[in-house]
């Protein structure tokens, strides 16, 4: 009987191709640790790939959300852009149970620095059900509940990677990002307001209802507030935020 087979508990059946599995696991584990030592990152090298990346307006645009009442932040765009970065990281989530009578499902999500050795875990339970306006729907379809699961990852692994990078990465690379966003893409702020008006027509948002969410005539949009509505257009297009979690049905005029 191998090591592995007499650290489990007797009354647990193992099959052959499960010891084979756990035995790969812990392989592929040192492996990753061997390599990271050996090849251990540049933190020069990695500021100025950040540098780089925040500066851009095509990453930029997606770096943030922001939900009304909900909160705001990076998202888990930027954060896995920052783990690759940074590099010797690993990250993800994974379903260790789903209970079908409960309706739930267990998770845990994961970020590890294998070069110092430095893990961030969020173990949670996500409800098999969706927020609407008329209260909880159960989901039962099993795809809406493997989407619904992973979106829920996806946040834990943001909260993740955050977590274990270092405090001064982030904050410099968010500042650098905060920039690019109002410093825009040259354009003057009067072509970059009437782009925004453009881009939410597909979302069926009028100007009116843009100017009641900014509480401010289109005449008077600056550079953080193109900020604030790309970070919009971004959690409805990308986090599947409803579009009345920002902008009412029927806004009061704003006048300029």
């Amino acid at each position: 009987m191998s090591e592995i087979e007499q650290m489990l508990p007797r009354s647990v059946a193992v099959s052959q191709a499960t010891v084979v599995e756990q035995s790969r696991a812990v392989a592929e584990v040192a492996a990753a640790v061997q390599v990271a030592k050996s090849f251990p990152r540049d933190t020069n090298r990695a500021t100025e790939q950040m540098q780089e990346l925040c500066g851009r307006l095509a990453v930029a645009s997606r770096a943030f959300y922001s939900v009304p009442n909900r909160g705001s932040g990076m998202s888990i765009h930027i954060a896995r852009e920052l783990a690759r970065v940074w590099g010797n990281v690993d990250y993800g989530v994974r379903e260790l149970r789903r209970d079908d009578e409960a309706g739930e499902s267990e998770m845990q999500a994961w970020s590890w620095d294998q070069q110092e050795n430095v893990r961030s875990t969020r173990s949670f339970i996500v409800p098999h059900a969706k927020s609407t306006r008329a209260g909880l729907k159960a989901l039962t379809d099993l795809n809406d509940i493997y989407l619904n699961n992973q979106n829920q990852g996806a946040k834990a692994v943001r909260e993740c990677i955050l977590a274990m990078l270092p405090g001064w990465f982030k904050t410099e690379a968010e500042d650098r990002l905060r920039r690019t966003l109002e410093h825009g893409d040259g354009k003057p702020i009067e072509q970059r307001r009437v782009d925004a008006v453009e881009k939410f027509k597909e979302l069926n948002v009028t100007e009116a209802q843009i100017e009641a969410f900014l509480k401010k005539p289109l005449s008077q949009w600056g550079a953080r507030d193109i900020a604030e509505l790309t970070k919009a257009f971004m959690s409805i297009t990308q986090d599947g935020i409803a579009v009345t979690e920002f902008f009412v049905e029927k806004p009061v005029e704003i006048d300029g």
